[in-house]
């Protein structure tokens, strides 16, 4: 299982080309064809990191908005206290597919929001 910064590359590389997403991105072609090759010769963290800045973005159903994967966990993990907005958030995101942070059994539950 390739991990999922890889996953968007991967998937903006096929949509468009590997000279556009990397132009997109601001690396060169050579280092994004490297990475999709898993070839890449040095530490990729700041390259995943940058495309799940620009590529990784999740369309909220509930702010009605694109979010990175990063806010989507946050949204979605510890159940908060603090306000009913919140928390209106944070049951909305536990039957969201974009939901990894989901708890077994909440999956086709409907929860008010």
């Amino acid at each position: 299982m390739s991990a999922p910064w890889l996953d968007f590359l991967a998937d903006e590389a096929a949509r468009t080309s590997i000279a556009a997403t990397a132009r997109r991105l601001g690396y060169s072609r050579t280092a994004v064809s490297l990475a999709l090759a898993g070839k890449y010769p040095g530490s990729t963290d700041k390259l995943a990191a940058t495309v799940l800045d620009i590529l990784g973005r999740l369309a909220c159903p509930h702010l009605e908005r694109e979010v990175t994967p990063g806010e989507c966990a946050v949204n979605g993990g510890q159940m908060p206290t603090s306000s009913p907005a919140a928390l209106r958030l944070w049951r909305a995101c536990q039957t969201c597919p974009h939901n990894t942070t989901r708890r077994p059994g909440t999956a086709g539950k409907e929860h008010a929001a």
